[in-house]
């Protein structure tokens, strides 16, 4: 007996390491982060490989994000004399083909959340919660819109914290102090705009402001005209900051969070730009790091319908955009009046003639621009709490076909996967970042 003992112990021990390689194994979280997703039509219903193959990337990790920039009822309520661009409306039953798709997480706070009023967006949430999706980004109040939302998963819990930059006034979330009820809505993301001039061109703004009858006040340098603010300076430019309210509030939101929880993430809609529409704006940039400092392990952004740059802050990735997802917005069953209205057309006209008529035939616009149908899966790899990896997947939403096949992503193939992939090597160099092409996917280099 005590002969055999030292054989019985060491099974044991190959056996307990085997199983404690299996659990190390196993810790491995990963998360498949994608952008915008306008929805208006089945996915559940199509068989490509490159779709299927991208479909089961989702699935198999374990948490998948969108943003949800649609609206899901029945035209329970009218649409308001505002929106985000083109009015949002989907099927309610939509929503489970997010879920069919691996979609475990999104957004609400975007441009499109006020299309339909407080009402629209209530029967989105009701739809949403049904079909088992942890949403965030909206509220009845604005302390409920900013609060984070958690996703419980075998390998740790996430939490995920949403705002918008990027509305229509009437769509903020307000407070209370207890007399009235508060304002439902989404979280702000409020910023400041300061544009610098030459002594010559405060000048004329003086002059054109008063002109048009305006006050321009007696300051020699500085001037509020049509809403925003010009001082003048030696380097003509332009400088935005985040609201300094709304910054500190959704900060003490990440930092109670990102102590509730395994994993904090950060997502905010941001069509705001520095120049060109894949640059995000300053203030984008100084919120996403101000996140990462407040306990955040990742920001990600959307909105813009392109990609932006990528940037490691503190070991921590921000991902400025990752551009769109799902992008039928061609595909409305029925907008309202006032999306007709601009272009003049009758009560006779309907969507394709709209689309027309915004597009100039897929001539101008979204259906003109190949980069709006390109995009990636972003899928970030943590172990014991430290980022391992991140891989970029490129997908294609099929960028010159008919209104009724693109809009759906898949696997790009090689050479679009290869340019989408350049594209975010070039604007993630001003950060610094560096991002390898290899095997048809980006790697970011991981310090």
């Amino acid at each position: 007996m005590f002969k055999r003992m030292p054989t019985f112990f060491f099974l044991c021990l190959f056996l307990s390491s085997g199983l404690y390689a299996q659990e190390s194994q196993s810790s491995v979280l990963t998360m498949a982060l994608t952008g915008d997703a306008i929805i208006t039509r089945k996915l559940s219903v199509y068989q490509e490989p490159e779709f299927l193959r991208m479909i089961e990337m989702l699935r198999k990790a374990d948490m998948a994000f969108t943003n949800l920039e649609m609206l899901f009822h029945d035209y329970e309520s009218y649409p308001m004399n505002q929106s985000g661009g083109t009015y949002m409306r989907a099927e309610p039953e939509l929503v489970d083909e997010l879920v069919w798709a691996g979609i475990d997480m999104v957004s609400c706070a975007n441009n499109h959340t006020g299309d339909y009023g407080a009402a629209g967006m209530r029967m989105t949430v009701k739809y949403v919660d049904q079909a088992g999706l942890v949403y965030a980004g909206v509220g009845e109040s604005l302390p409920e819109a900013r609060e984070a939302k958690f996703l419980e998963t075998a390998k740790g819990r996430i939490a995920i914290i949403s705002c918008a930059s990027t509305f229509p006034d009437h769509s903020r979330a307000g407070k209370t102090r207890g007399d009235i009820p508060p304002r439902p809505g989404l979280n702000p993301l409020r910023h400041e705009t300061l544009h610098t001039v030459t002594a010559g061109q405060m000048q004329a703004l003086k002059e054109v402001a008063e002109t048009l009858g305006m006050s321009v006040g007696n300051s020699e340098t500085r001037l509020r005209f049509l809403g925003e603010n010009f001082e003048v300076g030696e380097n003509p430019g332009v400088t935005s900051s985040p609201h300094a309210e709304d910054l500190e509030e959704i900060a003490q939101v990440v930092r109670s969070a990102s102590k509730l929880a395994d994993y904090t993430m950060v997502t905010i809609h941001a069509h705001e730009r520095n120049g060109d529409l894949s640059v995000p704006a300053q203030f984008v940039e100084t919120f996403a790091r101000a996140m990462i400092d407040a306990g955040a392990d990742i920001m990600v952004g959307h909105g813009p319908h392109v990609l932006r740059g990528i940037e490691m802050y503190k070991g921590k990735p921000i991902l400025y955009s990752l551009g769109d997802f799902i992008f039928q917005n061609e595909t409305l069953l029925r907008l309202p009046y006032e999306n007709y209205e601009p272009y003049e057309l009758g009560s006779d006209k309907h969507v394709a003639d709209f689309n027309a008529s915004r597009y100039s035939n897929d001539t101008k616009g979204f259906p003109a621009r190949p980069e709006v149908w390109e995009s990636v899966v972003a899928m970030p790899a943590w172990k014991d709490g430290e980022l391992i990896s991140l891989e970029l997947h490129p997908i294609s939403l099929g960028f010159g076909k008919k209104p009724s096949i693109r809009g759906r992503p898949m696997f790009a193939d090689v050479e679009t996967g290869k340019k989408i992939i350049q594209d975010l090597i070039e604007r993630s160099r001003p950060y610094g970042t560096s991002i390898i092409y290899e095997n048809g996917i980006g790697v970011v280099k991981i310090k």
